[in-house]
């Protein structure tokens, strides 16, 4: 038996002379039990017609109390109660309640359709065995592994305006029953449609849980192209809720509608809008079944060995200049083994394509967008590094792990406190001697304010940064070369220190040698970020 009350007579009546499928009165009803939505439709039909024939033929004593005019008025096909005339316009153009509630099952007679007015066949066709079965093979097809998943579902904008018309028309039974409901408690279709989904889907896959969370998502979108126009009046109603965006192909989205219906007055909706809605001739089309996997994170630290190599690909007016780059050669391969349709690559700062990182390298992240695969054991992961690490002899990877969404904020945190070194090759125009560059070894902590530099004003902001050079100390090769090795605040434009950069940059090793110097060769021996965890070889 359904789990209907006495007050929810008139507005199964109401539902059934306007068209509703019979999940879609259950919905109006409230009934949040799951198993009286996973019934078949047929027996879930039959019994709101029983329902409904108890009241009409006087077996529910409540409901003769209710109704004191339909008591007095036998109701017949020719001549329904002036009440009911009133309300159900619907029902009398049927001939009588019973004729209505055949018309749900059969469709109307002169338009010859079953599809319910409201979820427009959602709740119908495409729930049951057959559409989860469907869905399960479209999901085994994309080869994902998961343990469990979250069904989502996207419905037309303008099945919101058909709940609100149809709302609208229980309404009045509502207000006049004195009962206490409101539109909000009304159960979505969605909810519906993954309460009688969820089940067939889950034994199609074998067992796998159907959640509320889970880093797997499959969804289904429907669309409705007849219906299209519904929302359309709403823009002239309401159209400060409209507002075009670059990123969407329509302005009616649901968001905007569901404003827009939570500001327009009931009258004027009535005024566009037909109460309950008009029948249509078809239903609702699913789209390509789509599934997503969460993010997931690498971290790691890499070594840069050659000076012709940049961080990023490097192309300038749509022109490549080099043939790989530090990110490129390290994604290929972790793509191919969590199976990934993209990446985004973020790193601890970056060097330049002619200056080579050294030491224990510079902490980098991936961040891997829909992996078909989101596990790898720890001897895989083993494994995958020394992959990348044969693939080329420019780059080497040590450290490589799996991390959290939230340990990826930690490689940018202290971005101005973490201190980097380096080794210079630098070049003087006068001859020097050990004597002359011994003092460069006693400098502390020098303050530099440093104008943002004319090789990277294209892609940042004119700005004067102060930063400090901690230390520093230089070993004497000949007369007009020397190694300068630095200890410097993150963001120290370690060249521009060495040639000014035409005096951008205050002080610069050209006043403190008083001569002018340039640099040569540039390591990054070591970025002090304590992240991520050292993992032991």
């Amino acid at each position: 038996m359904l789990p209907l009350k006495e007050k929810d007579k008139p507005i199964v009546r109401k539902l059934l002379s306007a068209g509703c499928c019979p999940r879609c009165i259950l919905r109006f009803c409230c009934v949040s039990v799951q198993a009286a939505y996973r019934q078949p439709q047929q027996e879930t039909l039959k019994e709101l017609q029983a329902f409904v024939a108890d009241a009409e033929n006087g077996k529910c004593p409540d409901s003769a109390a209710s109704e004191p005019q339909a008591a007095a008025e036998p109701e017949t096909p020719d001549d329904p109660p002036s009440k009911r005339a009133k309300l159900e316009p619907s029902v009398t153009a049927a001939g009588s309640e019973g004729d209505a509630a055949a018309a749900a099952v059969d469709g109307p007679k002169d338009e010859g359709s079953p599809v319910c007015v409201v979820c427009l066949g959602v709740l119908q066709e495409h729930c049951g065995p057959v559409p989860a079965a469907k869905m399960s093979e479209a999901v085994k097809a994309e080869k994902y592994e998961f343990d469990t998943l979250v069904l989502s579902v996207s419905l037309p904008a303008q099945l919101c305006v058909r709940e609100h018309s149809c709302w609208l028309h229980v309404k009045k039974e509502v207000r006049e029953k004195g009962l206490v409901q409101d539109k909000d408690d009304v159960i979505q279709v969605k909810e519906a449609f993954k309460w009688i989904m969820q089940g067939l889907v889950s034994k199609e896959l074998g067992g796998v849980a159907v959640v509320t969370r889970s880093p797997f998502e499959v969804g289904v979108e429907f669309t409705h192209a007849e219906t299209d126009a519904d929302c359309h009046f709403l823009a002239t109603t309401c159209p400060d809720c409209f507002r075009p965006t670059k990123n969407k192909q329509s302005v009616f989205t649901r968001m905007a509608v569901v404003k827009a219906l939570e500001k327009i007055s009931d009258a004027r909706f009535l005024k566009h809008y037909p109460c309950p809605p008009a029948r249509t001739t078809s239903s609702c089309s699913p789209q390509d079944v789509q599934c997503l996997h969460v993010s997931v994170f690498i971290a790691g630290r890499y070594n840069k060995f050659c000076r012709s190599l940049p961080q990023t690909p490097w192309v300038i007016d749509g022109e490549r200049r080099m043939e790989s780059s530090v990110e490129e050669l390290i994604a290929a391969p972790i793509l191919a083994a969590f199976r990934a349709e993209g990446f985004n690559f973020s790193s601890s700062g970056r060097e330049d394509v002619d200056v080579r990182t050294l030491g224990n390298g510079r902490p980098f992240a991936m961040e891997l967008l829909n992996p078909h695969r989101s596990r790898l054991n720890q001897e895989e992961m083993k494994q995958l590094q020394e992959i990348i690490n044969k693939s080329s002899d420019k780059i080497r990877v040590r450290d490589l792990q799996i991390v959290s969404r939230e340990a990826m904020s930690r490689m940018k945190e202290g971005e101005e406190e973490k201190t980097k070194t380096y080794t210079a090759l630098v070049w003087t125009q006068k001859p020097i001697d050990r004597e002359e560059i011994a003092f460069i070894d006693d400098i502390k902590d020098l303050t530099l304010d440093q104008k943002t530099p004319l090789r990277v004003l294209h892609r940042r902001a004119l700005a004067v940064r102060q930063r400090v050079i901690h230390s520093m100390n230089a070993r004497f090769l000949d007369p007009h070369h020397f190694h300068l090795g630095l200890k410097t605040q993150a963001g120290t434009y370690v060249k521009e220190f060495v040639h000014g950069d035409f005096g951008r940059t205050k002080p610069n090793l050209c006043q403190l040698l008083k001569t002018d110097t340039d640099i040569l060769e540039l390591d990054v021996e070591s970025v002090d970020v304590d992240w991520p965890p050292a993992i032991p070889e």
